[in-house]
This record gives C-alpha cells, sequence and structure tokens, in this order.
C-alpha cells in the first residue's frame, strides 16, 4: 500500500495522475473530503466496488451507494436531475452534501436494481481532481461508523495501519473532520433531510 502526501491548495498533478491510473485499474483508495475522509473506487469497475462492498459487509445490489463526480455535467449521465433541485444544487454544491436521486442510464448493471443513487461534489479539490481525471465517477463511503474511534477516521498514519488490508492508496491530507456530510433525498417532489451535517441546506 501506498501513503501519497497531497496538499488541498498545491496538489501534485503528476501524483494525481498516478493514483487515476490506479483507480482506473481497479485500486481501492482512501482519500480526504470536506468532511470525513472516504474510500472509493472507479464506479464503473464492477469488481472493485464488489470489493468495498464486501469489505463492509453490505451487498452492492441493495446498499446505498454514493458517487463522486467532478461537476454537474460530469453527473448527469448518472443521475437525473430536473430544474428545481438543478438550482438548489447548484446552490449548495461543492460541499459536504450527499443528494440522492434518480438513477438513469449510464450506470452499470451493478446500479440498475436500484431507483436512487446519492452524488457527492466535495469542497476538497483532491478527489474532484481525480474524478476529472478518472474521467469516470468515483464510488465513496465514509470511513466513519459506531465502531470506530476518531482517530481511525481522521488521522491518515492511523487510517494507513487500519485499512492496509483493503486499500491500495491513502491520500494523506492532513487530520481530517470528524463530520459527515448531510444527507438530501431528492428522489420526490420536495428534499427531505434524512441526516444533518455541518452545513445546513440553502434552499
Amino acid at each position: 500500500m501506498k501513503v501519497i502526501r497531497l496538499y488541498e491548495k498545491n496538489t501534485d498533478e503528476r501524483a494525481l495522475d498516478n493514483i487515476a491510473s490506479l483507480l482506473k485499474d481497479g485500486a481501492i483508495v482512501i482519500y480526504p473530503t470536506d468532511s470525513v475522509y472516504a474510500m472509493g473506487c472507479d464506479a464503473l469497475n464492477v469488481r472493485a466496488v464488489e470489493k468495498i462492498c464486501n469489505y463492509k459487509g453490505v451487498n452492492p445490489l441493495k446498499a446505498n451507494l454514493s458517487i463522486i463526480g467532478a461537476d454537474l455535467s460530469s453527473l448527469s449521465k448518472y443521475v437525473k436531475i430536473n430544474d428545481t433541485y438543478h438550482k438548489i444544487l447548484r446552490k449548495n454544491l461543492p460541499g459536504p452534501f450527499t443528494f440522492i436521486l434518480p438513477t438513469a442510464s449510464g450506470l452499470p448493471k451493478l446500479y440498475k436494481n436500484r431507483k436512487c443513487v446519492g452524488i457527492r461534489i466535495p469542497s476538497n479539490p483532491i478527489p474532484i481532481k481525480l474524478a476529472e481525471r478518472l474521467g469516470n465517477p468515483i464510488l465513496t463511503t465514509s470511513l466513519k461508523s459506531n465502531e470506530n474511534e476518531e482517530e481511525y477516521y481522521t488521522n491518515p498514519e492511523l487510517i494507513a495501519e487500519a485499512y492496509e488490508d483493503i486499500a491500495d492508496v491513502v491520500i494523506d491530507g492532513g487530520i481530517g473532520s470528524s463530520s459527515v456530510t448531510a444527507v438530501i433525498d431528492c428522489s420526490s417532489d420536495s428534499p427531505e433531510v434524512i441526516r444533518e451535517g455541518a452545513v445546513e441546506l440553502e434552499l
């Protein structure tokens, strides 16, 4: 496993290219976001997605899955965004939100049994730049759980130690936040806050 130090305001472009290449080959990467550290892979690489789901003990056909995209236009082939929600998303993204939206046709068969998928556009540029270079969305799942002590989802050194059996790369972006994203269900006519986060939704 590699640990690669990247800075939010001065990222190493060559290192990002290298990590994106590894993602294309099916690598599992842990990276900083604008909330807690997250684990991810190429969202269109079915084997990599299954590997993460198996590690977390969830069924990929039933689990709530979320993807990170570089921007809304890049995500539009994977989720359906009507005009009302497009305005709300533009007001709040990039930011620490997960928006649950109806799936569109661009997702692979692994996602076809689900009606909705979560989307993320974090304000941290590192996962955004990775998604840009990858050319695909990144499947993303928070490291935080009820079983974890805070250091194991905020401290990259301890994260590397704890996840060495699953991750191919840990991006050390410094000590991470302990807060989670707000989760907003946009699958019906009006948005519903499923989980509150550090930032309130702007309508």
